[in-house]
């Protein structure tokens, strides 16, 4: 497809991991296939297997290039530098939109100095700080700062604008939201292998992931369990599971793609204690798995009016109950729902449309301003 006026598109993430990458990913090949001019700019410090493949194909349809520098985790000066290389690569492409993604995309983005629309997708990010803890209050300050160099914010849930505004305050220019959405291929149903266990986890090991909830509901209702992923806590959860005497029954899967890892459950457990908008559950809506899921962050807004199915989050008690009862009577028709519903609204076609017309409007209230 060739369009007439293509826009010049620089997306800037600082880990090519999780959720956040795959946005940016599916983001970019998609509006790559309608025309327009792509770049990608990551971290080159973090390095995965799975990433580099994915950059290599990302390099095949990125026609303003795939470049990788460095970008440190914490704050510190080396952050200036990263700052020039994403001044000096907008420059050198002459990038027209400049896309930045979770804090550290975002602050190089807006920090750049640049001609080019800014837009800020938080991605969770310094969202997830308390305002009181002291990281909070300066990574909460830091965003209140640069609220004044963002051109357009797109949001990946109502949930997340709705924390913007109460941790940060109103965007002072265009916001939008626009869902994730996940690919055509997704929407085909997986099928449990015949040995499958009884529950599945895939995500990070790490706490604000709800792992040691799911552990403790496991050790009160005792089920066979594989748990996919890697993390901080990955240890710190194994060793658990062992002093509990449960490692005959809860398994640790190592890394798996999300669609392999349904196959080797009945039920999908997502115990998060806070979220975004995750993509492993529209992933398991789209493949037809029974979910057990957690009410936080956006994901109301994937299960809609079947909101009320959800369970609230740091109650193992609770989980051990739900997923007793959801293994002798499976959602089926809920599962069915959820599918229906994600096939619908959450398509990474749409979030194309979605992200691509907020880039035209907020060119249109620029474009009046400097009339």
């Amino acid at each position: 497809m060739v369009l007439e006026n293509p826009l010049r598109i620089l997306h800037v993430l600082r880990a090519p991991v999780g959720g956040l990458f795959r946005h940016v990913r599916d983001l970019a090949e998609a509006q790559a296939e309608r025309g327009h001019l792509v770049g990608i700019m990551a971290d080159s410090t973090v390095a995965s297997y799975q990433a580099e493949e994915a950059f290599q194909e990302l390099s095949k349809v990125c026609k303003l290039g795939v470049l990788r520098v460095p970008m440190s985790r914490q704050l510190g000066l080396k952050d200036r530098k990263a700052v020039g290389y994403v001044t000096a690569r907008a420059q050198e492409c002459k990038a027209e939109i400049l896309h930045g993604h979770g804090a550290k995309g975002g602050a190089y983005v807006r920090l750049a100095r640049t001609a080019a629309l800014r837009v800020y997708t938080p991605h969770g990010g310094s969202l997830h700080y308390r305002r009181l803890s002291p990281l909070g209050l300066l990574y909460l300050r830091l965003e209140k700062m640069l609220v004044r160099r963002t051109d357009l914010f797109l949001f990946e849930s109502e949930f997340s604008l709705t924390t913007f505004r109460r941790k940060i305050g109103e965007p002072r220019s265009l916001a939008r939201v626009v869902h994730n959405g996940v690919r055509p291929e997704e929407l085909e149903p997986v099928t449990p292998n015949a040995d499958a266990a009884d529950i599945v986890f895939v995500g990070e090991l790490r706490k604000l992931k709800g792992v040691g909830d799911l552990i403790e509901a496991l050790a009160r209702t005792p089920r066979s369990a594989v748990l996919f992923g890697s993390g901080p806590d990955a240890e710190k959860f194994r060793a658990e599971v062992a002093k509990r005497g449960l490692a005959g029954t809860i398994e640790f899967g190592g890394v798996l793609s999300a669609r392999e890892a349904f196959k080797c459950g009945r039920i999908l457990v997502v115990p998060s204690r806070a979220e975004s908008f995750p993509y492993i559950v529209l992933e398991a809506a789209a493949a037809c798995v029974p979910m057990i899921a957690t009410n936080v962050g956006g994901i109301p807004e994937i299960y809609g009016p079947d909101a009320d199915k959800l369970i609230p989050p740091c109650k193992p008690e609770t989980l051990a109950e739900v997923i007793a009862f959801t293994l002798k009577k499976p959602p089926d028709a809920l599962t069915v729902r959820l599918h229906q519903r994600v096939a619908a609204s959450f398509t990474v076609s749409a979030m194309a449309d979605g992200v691509l017309k907020a880039y035209r409007d907020a060119l249109s209230v620029r474009a009046g301003h400097n009339r």
